[in-house]
């Protein structure tokens, strides 16, 4: 069995204000939009789907309470990602740090209250 990618779906309750946010905030690209409730998402060559619902998302606040994160990307130059993140005015909920695990992350909150993490290996 060979697996080519696996892809993650979040929900939003506004998928037009959510595509807006990925692509003109975060400078991801539409990859494509079936009919009015689903789209994905490419970042970079990775791709995510988002999903219109009529609740928000229950795990926004799990995910919250729980220190956890709904995507995780790897990037090359964080300090460089979060400062063009800031001046679209990306909601940050934690800035540029080293862990004590061997990267530098940020996280940031989307439209719809998912927790993005972004890093790089030291």
């Amino acid at each position: 069995m060979t697996i080519a990618r696996a892809i993650a779906q979040l929900r939003s309750t506004d998928l037009d204000a959510s595509i807006r946010f990925y692509v003109e905030r975060l400078g991801m690209r539409l990859a494509f939009r079936y009919e009015d409730f689903y789209a994905g998402i490419d970042a970079d060559g990775q791709m995510f789907h988002l999903k219109q619902v009529c609740e928000p998302d229950p795990s926004v606040a799990d995910v919250c309470e729980g220190g956890h994160f709904h995507l995780y990307f790897e990037t090359g130059d964080v300090s460089a990602l979060a400062a063009r993140f800031e001046r679209n005015g990306v909601r940050f909920i934690e800035g540029v740090r080293d862990t004590d695990w061997g990267t530098r992350e940020f996280v940031v909150e989307d439209d719809q209250g998912h927790t993005l993490y972004f890093g790089q290996p030291l």
